[in-house]
């Protein structure tokens, strides 16, 4: 019996569902959030240190890294709020469906990015 199974499994060929890849992202922020929060630690830490290291660590946020990295802490942050409501929301038996879970993908998504330009627009 010959089995049919791909040889060489191209992951770039593969077309993910938007509620696949809202799931996907919502781990994927919790994991980025775990490595923000030693970039908070480490400001909290050095800015009650003195006046000078609260000082530094102004200068540092607002240079171009310290936004970026606040763009993209908040951005991580958005998402994975919205992406945990929308759980939230699944567990109670709402967008169980094919068609009502991808479209709450879908909004999820966009309405994540419209808050990212938002951020960037009004941090940079």
């Amino acid at each position: 019996m010959k089995k049919q199974r791909p040889v060489n499994l191209q992951l770039n060929t593969i077309s993910f569902p938007p509620a696949a890849i809202t799931s996907i992202l919502h781990r994927i922020t919790g994991v980025a959030l775990f490595f923000a929060l030693m970039f908070v630690i480490w400001a909290w830490a050095v800015s009650v240190s003195s006046s000078d290291g609260f000082a530094m660590v102004q200068q540092q946020l607002n240079g171009w890294l310290g936004k970026f990295v606040a763009i993209g802490t908040i951005s991580a942050l958005s998402y994975h709020i919205l992406g945990g409501i929308r759980h939230f929301i699944m567990d109670t038996g709402a967008w169980e469906e094919l068609e009502s879970g991808n479209n709450s993908a879908k909004a999820i998504i966009g309405l994540w990015i419209l808050l990212t330009i938002v951020v960037g627009v009004v941090l940079w």
